[in-house]
C-alpha cells in the first residue's frame, strides 16, 4: 500500500510553515543519468573532524558491543562507563574525533586517520580477523557453577569485544571525513569524495551479498567504484545512501521495504547491491532509519520513502489512516516537514526525530515503546489509534518539550531502535524510550 497525501489544518502548537512555492527534486533518473555531466555542484565536502572526544558506554554487551574487553561483567553496563582502550594514553596521544553505531558492532575515527572497530564479526563488519581470538567459556561442572549466574556463558571474546584497528585501509593521504554503519555493513567516506565499505548486506531470507553476485562477504575495506564525489552517508539496517556534490543521492542493498527508493525485481536482486540514483536530486542532506529515509533538498522540500506502518515517514492516508505495511514505494513530498528549516533528523526502526534550526525537537512515529518521547497527557489528537482505542502511533510531527518551564535549546538528537536521545547547547542529555530490564547487580 502506497500511503496518500492528504491536507490538514495547523493544530494549535504545531510548528508553523511558510508555503513557498518552490522546484520539485523529484526527476525521472534517465535525465539524471544524461545531463549528469552539466549538473554544477552544489554540496560542499565536509571537513575532517578534529574535536577530541571520551568515548563512554552503558547498555547490553553481550554480543561485544561495548568494546570493554573480554570479561564477563562487562555484558550488562547500567550507567554511561568511559572506555579504557580509547583514552588518549592509549591511543599514543590522540583522541577519538568520530564514531558511528551499527546493529551489534562499532566503528571509532582516531585524530591520525585510523579507525577502531569493535562488537560481533560474524558478517566481517570490524575489517579485521578474530577468527583466532581467545574466548573463555565457564567450566559449568566449577565449584559455584548453578547454571544461574548471569555470566554462565563465560568471558567474552577477546578481539571482538575490545578495540583494534581496521585492517588494510588504503593509505591515500585523503583523510576519513565520515563513517557509517549498518547492522552488517561498515563504510568510511573520505575527504576526496570515495567510499569505501566492508562487511554484507542480508534480507529477509538471509545473506543479500556485498557487491552484485560477485562479492558474498567483504573482509577487507573496498572502493565502491561505482560512487564518486560523495559528500554524506546514511545507513539503514541493511541498506546505505549516498549524497554527492551535485545533489544526487544514491542507494544499495536490502530494498524489500522500498528503502533503495525504487522497485527491486526478484530476477535483478543483485543489482540492489550496486549502488544507483532513483531520481533525486537537488538534495543538500539525507538521512535514514531501520527501513525509512529521508531527503531535504535546497528548498527546504522534505521527501521520504520506505516502510511507513506506523507514520514514521509523517505521511497517512486521506483520512488520517495507517496499515501494517504501509510503503513509500518512492520519494514523496512531506508537506508536514517542508519549509521548517529541519538540519538535522536521526530514525530508528519505526520512529523519527527532527532537529530544526532554531534549536527544536520534533518527533513522530511507533508510541507504544515511548520512543517518540510524548506523555500521554500531551498526545495531540492526530494520535493513530488501534481497535482497541490504544495510541498506535503520532503520525504526525510534534514538538517536544524538555524540563517544567522552558526547553532549551537542542544542539543535536540521536536515536537507536527505539530509544532517543537530544543534548543541549550547554552539554545535558536527555534520554527516553524503551529500555531492556537488566537482571540487579
Amino acid at each position: 500500500m502506497v500511503a496518500l497525501q492528504r491536507k490538514r489544518k495547523t493544530e494549535e502548537g504545531s510548528p508553523k510553515k511558510d508555503h513557498k512555492k518552490s522546484k520539485s527534486s523529484l526527476v525521472t533518473s534517465s535525465f539524471i543519468l544524461h545531463s549528469y555531466s552539466k549538473l554544477p555542484d552544489i554540496n560542499d565536502s565536509p571537513k575532517p573532524k578534529s574535536v577530541g572526544l571520551d568515548i563512554f558506554v552503558w547498555g547490553s554487551g553481550s554480543m561485544c558491543e561495548l568494546g570493554l574487553g573480554p570479561s564477563a561483567s562487562t555484558k550488562e553496563v547500567k550507567r554511561p562507563r568511559l572506555n579504557p582502550y580509547l583514552t588518549k594514553e592509549k591511543l599514543g596521544g590522540t583522541q577519538i574525533v568520530d564514531f558511528a553505531v551499527g546493529g551489534m558492532h562499532t566503528l571509532a575515527l582516531d585524530g591520525k586517520n585510523r579507525i577502531w572497530s569493535w562488537g560481533t564479526n560474524d558478517s566481517a563488519v570490524l575489517g579485521r580477523d578474530t577468527s583466532n581470538a581467545k574466548e573463555v567459556l565457564k567450566d559449568m561442572d566449577a565449584a559455584g557453577s548453578d547454571g544461574d549466574d548471569d555470566d554462565e556463558d563465560g568471558d567474552l571474546n577477546e578481539a571482538e569485544s575490545t578495540p583494534g584497528l581496521v585492517e588494510n585501509f588504503p593509505k591515500e593521504g585523503e583523510k576519513i571525513v565520515q563513517l557509517a554503519a549498518t547492522d552488517n555493513l561498515s563504510a568510511a567516506l573520505l575527504s576526496n569524495g570515495d567510499v569505501y565499505a566492508w562487511g554484507c548486506f542480508r534480507c529477509n531470507e538471509g545473506l543479500l551479498g556485498f557487491l552484485r553476485d560477485e562479492i558474498k562477504i567483504q573482509k577487507t575495506p573496498l572502493k565502491i567504484k561505482e560512487l564518486k564525489n560523495v559528500v554524506q552517508l546514511a545507513a539503514g539496517k541493511d541498506h546505505l545512501l549516498a549524497l554527492d556534490s551535485k545533489g544526487i543521492v544514491f542507494a544499495w542493498g536490502n530494498g524489500q521495504q522500498f528503502q533503495l527508493g525504487r522497485r527491486v525485481l526478484e530476477r535483478h536482486r543483485f543489482r540492489s547491491l550496486e549502488p544507483q540514483q532513483f531520481g533525486l536530486y537537488n538534495i543538500k542532506y539525507i538521512a535514514s532509519g531501520d527501513f525509512h529515509c529521508f531527503a531535504i533538498d535546497h528548498s527546504d522540500n522534505v521527501y521520504s520513502w520506505g516502510l511507513n506502518q506506523f507514520g514514521q515517514c509523517a505521511l497517512t492516508g486521506q483520512n488520517g489512516e495507517l496499515e501494517d505495511g504501509s510503503i513509500l514505494t518512492k520519494p514523496t513530498l512531506i508537506p508536514e516537514l517542508s519549509g521548517l528549516g529541519i538540519k538535522q533528523i536521526a530514525a530508528g526502526e519505526h520512529h523519527t526525530l527532527a532537529l530544526t534550526e532554531t534549536g527544536e525537537v520534533l518527533a513522530w512515529g511507533r508510541y507504544d515503546m515511548k520512543e517518540i518521547g510524548i506523555p500521554e497527557s500531551l498526545l495531540p489528537e492526530s494520535s493513530f489509534k488501534d481497535a482497541h482505542g490504544k495510541v498506535r502511533s503520532v503520525p504526525r510531527p510534534t514538538k517536544l518539550k524538555f524540563g517544567a518551564k522552558k526547553s532549551p535549546k537542542i544542539k543535536t538528537i540521536g536515536v537507536g531502535s527505539h530509544h532517543s536521545f537530544a543534548v543541549t547547547e550547554d552539554g545535558f542529555v536527555y534520554a527516553w524510550g524503551f529500555r531492556k530490564r537488566m537482571h540487579p547487580v
